[in-house]
């Protein structure tokens, strides 16, 4: 075999490099060449797979999120509930609660609140801490300051309206009045 043979001409060759530019073929460093478009390639293929990959996390997190706060519209309409709930029981007076008659129907209003908390509780509502606590702005809402020698300034006196959490965000901000210094 004196004639010079070049690897393109082997039928086993020429397959293997069918869609390799002739360009690359011509050249005398062509080897130098396919690699380096072999590593491009395959460093396009690591990008590739991580942004697969960071997609598919943010779709897990996101679907694990809607899941867990799935419900949150439909908590701040039954707050509402809760709260007149909670409204009825406090406006009964003492002499009713205890007459014969209006007994059982009190036992009834307040089981049905104990059952309201239970819900509450199984799907992750809690309710905000709010009196005697400083005011966190991230949880409460100060509707008033009422002047007050005894508490520090700033300290939550009374609440208006209580304030609830779904699992770690919020659902509803307390509503309170909190102290300021004497005049």
């Amino acid at each position: 075999m004196s004639e010079e043979t070049k690897p393109q001409d082997d039928p086993a060759v020429t397959e293997e490099l069918a869609g390799v530019p002739e360009e690359l073929l011509e050249s005398g460093d062509d080897a130098a060449k396919l690699r380096e478009e072999l590593e491009a390639a395959q460093q396009d293929v690591l990008y590739a797979k991580a942004e697969t990959q960071n997609v598919r996390r943010r779709l897990e997190k996101d679907i694990a999120d809607t899941r867990a706060y799935a419900a949150t519209a439909f908590a701040r309409d039954i707050l509402s509930v809760s709260d007149n709930l909670a409204r009825a029981l406090e406006s009964i007076p003492a002499d009713l609660r205890e007459d014969e008659k209006f007994r059982n129907l009190v036992a009834g209003i307040e089981a049905t609140g104990r059952e309201i908390e239970k819900v509450f509780a199984a799907h992750g509502i809690s309710r905000i801490a709010a009196l005697g606590l400083p005011l966190d702005p991230n949880q409460h809402q100060a509707m008033l300051e009422i002047p007050s020698a005894d508490a520090e300034p700033g300290t939550i006196l009374q609440e208006m309206q209580a304030g609830y959490m779904i699992k770690d965000r919020l659902l509803r901000p307390a509503m309170v009045a909190v102290a300021k210094k004497p005049k």
